[in-house]
């Protein structure tokens, strides 16, 4: 499976931005769904996740309640929806997968990712 996100860049403090993932060579209705980040000298941080069917979500509590993830599996494709951005949301964020059918509950850790995507950048300035 490749990723590839696009829709990061330069918002100011308040402002929104629209992350989009799109997902090729095989299909992904059947897998979990993750975004991840990524700050200078931070480890990779989970910040939502969606289960196959999309019934299902999670969010990291930095960014609950300004960010949303959702998918269209007929379109190969998961998004985040980020509101309210902070500078502290400044980071690179990386599309994760995995073939995984249970509920979403929690973020699992990165390492239980096996298809990721090159990474977008998204600045916030203050």
């Amino acid at each position: 499976v490749q990723l590839v996100e696009s829709g990061g860049g330069l918002v100011q403090d308040g402002g929104s931005l629209r992350l989009a993932c799109v997902a090729s060579g095989r299909s992904v209705s059947s897998y979990r769904m993750s975004w991840f980040r990524q700050a200078p000298g931070e480890e990779r941080e989970c910040v939502a996740v969606i289960s196959w069917g999309g019934s299902t979500t999670y969010y990291a509590e930095s960014v609950q309640g300004r960010f949303t993830i959702s998918r269209d599996n007929a379109k190969a494709t998961v998004y985040l929806q980020m509101d309210k951005l902070k500078p502290e949301d400044t980071a690179v964020y990386y599309c994760a997968g995995r073939s995984d059918l249970s509920t979403v509950r929690s973020c699992y850790a990165h390492t239980a990712y096996d298809n990721w995507g090159q990474g977008t950048q998204v600045t916030v300035s203050s």
